[in-house]
C-alpha cells in the first residue's frame, strides 16, 4: 500500500476523526517506528511503518484489508458454491488475506463490489438504517411508461423473496446457494429511488440509485411494472466509483476507507 498521510490512517482506523487525529499529531501524541512527530505532512504505510496512538499500537489497518472489484457476469458473489461455478474469490490473485464480500451482486449482474475482512464495518455498511447509496445503470426491456417510472420513484410493494439456508445432518448451517431457497413471505415496499434516463432506444438504459439492498430488488422492481431486466452494473457505492476493466480489483486508499466509514455513520 502506497504512504498516506498520518492523520488518514489513524481517521480510516476508526481512532479519531481527522480533525482530531490532526490535534493528536500536534500534541505530540503519535510515534512513527518509535519517534513522536508532530508534522501534518508526515506520511506513512500502515503495513509497514509502526504507528503509536497515545502509547497504543495502531493495528486496524495492519489486520483489515478493503478491496474494490468490478465483478464479471459469470460469479457468483460467494467464497465457496457448492454447484462447482466461479466464485469472486477465484479473481483475487495475491490476496493472502482471507475477506468476504460485502452484500451480493446476481450470477448475472456484474460492476462495483467490495470484500473486506472489516466485519463492524461491513455490518454497517448492509444495514438498511445506514442508507449508503448504490447506483446501478440498468438495461430495460421496451420503454417503461411515466407513471410506471413515478411507481418506482415513489417506492412500490413488491414480493419479499428471502434467502434462507436449510440444516444438513449435523445441525449445522448448510451453506451455499445449492442449499439455499427462496421464500415468499407476502409483499414489502420499497424505499424511494432515484431513476434517470441515460439512453433512449427500444431497451433503454436507465441510471437507478438506490439507498436499500433487498434480494434481486431491481429486477423485481422492474418486474412489478411489466418490464423485464436484461443488464444491470452497479457504477457506484457510497462515495466510491466504479474505475476498473472487468474482473479487476484494487486495494482502497485510507482515504477512501476514512469515507466509507463517514458514510456509515452519516
Amino acid at each position: 500500500m502506497s504512504s498516506e498521510r498520518l492523520q488518514k490512517i489513524i481517521a480510516a482506523a476508526g481512532i479519531a476523526s481527522r480533525r482530531a487525529a490532526e490535534k493528536l499529531i500536534a500534541s505530540g501524541a503519535v510515534e512513527l517506528n518509535g519517534q513522536i512527530v508532530t508534522e501534518l505532512g508526515t506520511k506513512a504505510d500502515p503495513e509497514r511503518d509502526h504507528i503509536r496512538v497515545n502509547g497504543k499500537l495502531l493495528r486496524g489497518p495492519e489486520r483489515h484489508i478493503y478491496l474494490l472489484m468490478n465483478k464479471p457476469k459469470g460469479y457468483v458473489t460467494t467464497v465457496h458454491d457448492p454447484e462447482g461455478r466461479p466464485t469472486v474469490m477465484d479473481l483475487l490473485r495475491g490476496i493472502r488475506v482471507r475477506v468476504y464480500p460485502v452484500g451480493r451482486l446476481d450470477y448475472a449482474s456484474e460492476g462495483l463490489l467490495l470484500l473486506t475482512n472489516d466485519g463492524e464495518l461491513a455490518q454497517g455498511l448492509m444495514k438498511a438504517s445506514s442508507h449508503v447509496p448504490k447506483t446501478y445503470v440498468v438495461k430495460v426491456a421496451r420503454t417503461p411508461d411515466e407513471a410506471g417510472l413515478q411507481r418506482l420513484r415513489r417506492g412500490l410493494m413488491i414480493s419479499d423473496e428471502r434467502r434462507f439456508r436449510g440444516l444438513n445432518r449435523a445441525g449445522e448451517d448448510a451453506r451455499g446457494p445449492k442449499n439455499s431457497r427462496t421464500r415468499k413471505s407476502g409483499r414489502v415496499k420499497t424505499a424511494p429511488a432515484k431513476i434517470r434516463l441515460i439512453r433512449e432506444s427500444d431497451n433503454p438504459w436507465y441510471e437507478v440509485t438506490l439507498i436499500e439492498g433487498k434480494n434481486r430488488q431491481i429486477r423485481r422492481m422492474f418486474e412489478e411494472i411489466g418490464h423485464h431486466v436484461e443488464k444491470i452494473k452497479r457504477v457506484r457505492y457510497g462515495p466510491l466509483s466504479l474505475d476498473l476493466p472487468p474482473g479487476e480489483f484494487r486495494r482502497l486508499s485510507m482515504g477512501e476507507i476514512a469515507k466509507l466509514r463517514s458514510a456509515v455513520h452519516a
